[in-house]
Order: C-alpha cells, then sequence, then structure tokens
C-alpha cells in the first residue's frame, strides 16, 4: 500500500500543475493516527485498527468547465464582428474588456491556433480589398499613407484585444509573427508589393524630390511618412534607395558637366557646397539616416572627383581651402571612409600640385596620429594620479598652421568638464612647456546617456548641443533667452543647434510654437516620448552656410 500511495501522489504532482496536492502520514503503530494534512485536491484516511496498514485514496480535481455549446463560434462572431467595426471605423458593439475576456476564455481551452488562423484570414481579406484603389493612374500619395496610417491605428487596436493570445500563443511558437508584425506582412504582400503599386510609389517619390531639387516647395511631412512606412515594412533599401542613388548619380553626373562649363571655380565650389547642405538636410528631414553615406559619396564623385583635374587646373587656392575644411571634419568626427583612401588622394595631389601644396594636409595626419599616442600617455597618467570621474576625455592636439581658422568661442562648460579641462592642461604643459593650448569648442563633441520613456538611448552631439541638453536635468522648461543666458552660445550657433534638437528629424526636445525656424520668446522642454529604433543616435548640427 505503501507503493501505492507514493505512486498516487506522483501523478497528483505531476499533472501539468493543473492541481497540486501535499500528504503529511504519520508513523505506523498507531501514532500521529491524525497526521495526514490535505493542501488541495480530496483523499479519504482510514485506519481499522493501531498498527493497520494506512490507506490513501486519491480523488481527481474537477476538470475544467466546458464550454457551452456553440460557444467558440458565436464568440469568434462578436470578435469578427469587432474587428470588422475597427476596419471599417465603425462603434464596436461589444464592451473591449468583454472582448479581451472573450479571447482569453478561446486560448485557455486550446483554441488559439484556429483563433490566430481566422483573425489573419480576416485582416489578409481587408487589406486585399483596398488594392484596387492604387491600380488607378495616377496614384494619389494622400490615399496610399491615409491607407498606412489606418492600417497601423487598427492593427494597435486589434492587438489589444488580442493581446492574450499575443503574448500566449503567439510568443510560445517562434515561426508564427506577432500580429503587429503580421499585419505588416500582410501590407507589405498586398499593397506595397504589388508592381504597380510599388513602381509608381517609388516614382511619385522620386518625383518629388527631384521637384524640391529643382526650387520647387513640396509636401515634406508626407515624403517623410511615406519614407518611414518604406523603413517600418523593410523594403526603404531594395525598392528605394538604389533607384535613388541612381537619380541623384545621373543628376548630379549632368549638373557637374554643364556647370563645369558655366561657371568659375570659386562659384562652381560654393554650388557644390550648396547642394551638400541641401542632401544633408534631406537626410535629417526625411530620408533614413543609412542614405547619408551612399548619398555623400555619390555627389563627392560627380561634382567634384569626375572634375578634379579641371578644378585644379582652374583652385588651387579656393580648392585647397575647401578641401582642407571638409578633410578636417572628416578626421575629427571619424568621418572618413578610410585612411587610405583619404592618404591616396594626398598622393595624386601632391603629384598634380607639388610637395608644398600638400605639406598643410599631411601635416593634419600627423596631428591626429600624434594625438592618438598623447591619449594613452594621458590615460596612463589620469590612473596614476587617481583620479576620479565619470567623464572620459578624448582631446586632439591641432597644429595651428595645418588646419583651416577656426574662430574661437567662450561658452560656459559644466564644471566637471572644466576640471577634466585643466586637469589634461597641466599633463601636457607638463611634457611641452613654452606651447599654447586654446581649447575650440565648436570642434567638440559628445555621447550622452539619455533615458526617456521608451528605454535608454546614447545621443552622439556636438558639445553645443551637449550643453543645451544638460540643461534639463536642472529644469523642466527654458526659453531660449535662459539657454542663451546659460550656456554662452552665439546667437546665431544656438539658434542652428536648437533648431537641430526640436525641429530635425531625432527631436530630443519639443518646442513651442511648433515651426520649422527658432524665434524669439520660443520655450523647450526635454521630449520624454521621444521614441527611435536605434540605441545610439547621431543628430546632426545644422551647418552654416558658407561665404562665396
Amino acid at each position: 500500500m505503501a507503493e501505492e500511495a507514493a505512486a498516487a501522489a506522483a501523478a497528483a504532482s505531476c499533472s501539468n500543475n493543473k492541481s497540486k496536492a501535499m500528504f503529511l502520514a504519520g508513523g505506523v503503530g498507531g501514532h500521529h493516527a491524525n497526521g495526514l494534512t490535505k493542501t488541495a485536491g480530496s483523499g479519504t484516511f482510514s485506519s481499522s485498527k493501531p498498527g493497520a496498514a494506512k490507506k490513501l485514496v486519491i480523488k481527481n480535481f474537477r476538470e475544467k468547465p466546458k464550454l457551452p455549446e456553440n460557444y467558440t463560434q458565436e464568440t469568434w462572431q462578436k470578435l469578427k464582428e469587432a474587428v470588422e467595426a475597427i476596419q471599417n471605423s465603425t462603434s464596436i458593439k461589444y464592451n473591449l474588456e468583454e472582448l479581451y475576456q472573450a479571447v482569453e476564455n478561446l486560448c485557455s481551452h486550446k483554441i488559439s491556433a484556429k483563433l490566430y488562423k481566422q483573425l489573419r484570414t480576416v485582416c489578409e481579406d481587408h487589406i486585399k480589398a483596398q488594392i484596387d484603389q492604387f491600380r488607378e493612374y495616377p496614384l494619389h500619395f494622400l490615399k496610399i499613407d491615409k491607407c498606412w496610417q489606418d492600417h497601423c491605428r487598427q492593427m494597435i487596436m486589434i492587438r489589444s484585444i488580442f493581446l492574450f493570445l499575443d503574448r500566449t500563443y503567439v510568443l510560445q511558437n517562434s515561426m508564427l509573427p506577432s500580429i503587429w508584425d503580421m499585419g505588416l506582412e500582410l501590407f507589405r504582400f498586398y499593397i506595397i508589393s504589388d508592381l504597380k503599386v510599388q513602381s509608381k510609389t517609388i516614382d511619385g517619390i522620386l518625383l518629388l524630390i527631384e521637384r524640391e531639387r529643382n526650387g520647387e516647395a513640396i509636401d515634406r511631412s508626407l515624403l517623410r511618412s511615406l519614407l518611414s512606412m518604406l523603413s517600418d515594412l523593410q523594403i526603404y533599401q531594395d525598392s528605394f534607395e538604389q533607384r535613388f542613388l541612381e537619380e541623384t548619380n545621373r543628376l548630379y553626373a549632368a549638373e557637374g558637366q554643364r556647370l563645369m562649363q558655366e561657371r568659375e571655380v570659386p562659384e562652381y565650389l560654393h554650388h557644390v557646397n550648396k547642394r551638400l547642405e541641401e542632401e544633408a538636410d534631406r537626410v535629417i528631414t526625411y530620408l533614413d539616416q543609412s542614405t547619408q553615406k551612399p548619398l555623400i559619396a555619390t555627389m563627392e564623385k560627380q561634382l567634384l572627383g569626375e572634375h578634379l583635374t579641371a578644378i585644379l587646373q582652374k583652385g588651387k587656392d579656393v580648392f585647397e581651402a575647401f578641401y582642407k575644411k571638409d578633410l578636417a571634419k572628416r578626421l575629427l568626427v571619424g568621418k572618413s571612409a578610410s585612411v587610405d583612401a583619404e592618404k591616396s588622394m594626398l598622393s595624386k595631389l601632391k603629384h598634380e600640385c607639388g610637395a608644398a601644396f600638400t605639406s598643410k594636409l599631411e601635416g593634419m595626419f600627423k596631428d591626429m596620429e600624434l594625438s592618438k599616442d598623447i591619449m594613452v600617455q594621458f590615460k596612463q597618467y589620469m590612473q596614476c594620479q587617481n583620479i576620479p570621474g565619470n567623464i572620459e576625455l578624448t582631446v586632439n592636439i591641432l597644429t595651428m598652421g595645418y588646419w583651416p581658422t577656426y574662430v574661437p568661442m567662450e561658452v560656459h562648460l559644466p564644471p566637471e568638464m572644466v576640471r577634466l579641462q585643466e586637469i589634461f592642461k597641466t599633463f601636457y604643459l607638463g611634457k611641452h612647456s613654452g606651447r599654447k593650448l586654446q581649447w575650440q569648442s565648436t570642434l567638440g563633441h559628445c555621447v550622452l546617456k539619455a533615458e526617456f520613456k521608451e528605454g535608454k538611448k546614447e545621443l552622439q552631439v556636438s558639445l553645443f548641443q551637449t550643453l543645451v541638453l544638460l540643461m534639463f536635468n536642472e529644469g523642466e522648461e527654458f526659453t531660449l533667452e535662459e539657454i542663451k543666458v546659460a550656456t554662452g552660445i552665439e546667437d546665431s550657433e544656438l539658434r542652428r543647434t536648437l533648431q537641430s534638437l526640436a525641429c530635425g528629424k531625432a527631436r530630443v526636445l519639443t518646442k513651442i510654437p511648433k515651426s520649422k525656424d527658432v524665434e524669439d520668446g520660443d520655450k523647450f522642454s526635454c521630449n520624454d516620448d521621444f521614441k527611435h529604433k536605434l540605441f545610439r543616435i547621431k543628430i546632426n548640427q545644422i551647418q552654416m552656410k558658407e561665404t562665396v
């Protein structure tokens, strides 16, 4: 009987956690006859006389109550009606909590697989019904953008009703897309992957960009929404970016050939710089960040690389000034695609223009290499001095004669930064007496750790952007004038800085009133609702326009 009791107890404890039982029996010989404790389940304990074997009888728990007849069909009909009401933007007859509970009931009775298939079918039928309106010509962007916005809104509401299904059955089946991803897949397959729709959509986007490049005003918010749609559907690069770069290559190849014949070198280089600024602004406003490098590379190749010999034959001085400025920017912020490619270019310039022309450019590379060695020594110095601190400082020592002329700007740095500057100054002048250090705040950049409602992010920003953002650790809202006094940043530089933080693509600040430009009296606050798919986000500083 003891073996039977053990087997029964084992059976009771292995019932998929639907019921649990614990039994404690006393010893034989009649001692502790009432030593059985029941914490769950039901059982009887009998003993005919002291010393007799104890008999344990286990009764099964009651099965989970079965669903009423036709419950599954009727409940699905309710859920289907609710989904269709959402899709048709009509009122839902049933309480949302009631619908959520209905989904939970069905899932609890192992109807999850069927429910997921039924939901997919309803969503699929609705999306398939949308396709015909986009095949007509011409394609109206507002119509496809509205369809996309409606789809996103609908799937958010549908998922909230079927949340229990999404977080149990779908989560446990790695091969199944979540309800949100399922919606994206269907929209991509039936709408955007339709060859006619995709072709017309991309053609229309490229046409809008071409018009803007020709000086026309376009609806940039519509363009940003459509390109974000392509990005969310994971077809941005394959369907759009490749054709966009091809069109860019064609446009600037023809423009470079034409303008080199019509304009003098200074005027031509000024135009090139203007075009570079325009394309950088497009990346900030509506293009995906991944497009920046190939876009700028395409432009530089067609507007500069293809005409390098002609430019050199016409400047040299003007060319040197622009090339030095852009090379300096690439070296200081780590934008150079390849150091070998840069040095290869220097070698060609040296051959064409002579050693005197490239000596300063070569000096810039030498400064960067020496700075790396100095920073290794500085870190050792910090460790030996046992200097605490939460900021990691990296300094580039630039020989004034080699680099472009930068206008120094005095700003109000946080005490921790000032302290680190003084430590570095003591270290450096201790090794190189007689030299003078001048901090160039316009060239500084930082990586800030930030925390939003969505989670933690890292922001790659300029020093000026850093000073502005750090203010919001001390208060919730500041005016333009208050920020100017607190940071000491020059007025026009500060307006560009705030514009990049509150009006660009990554809006970590909120501006009141909302507008494209920063005006007197504008107020700024931290955008706690900021969201971005990347963990580390580079927020580009809006550049000052070059003078001829």
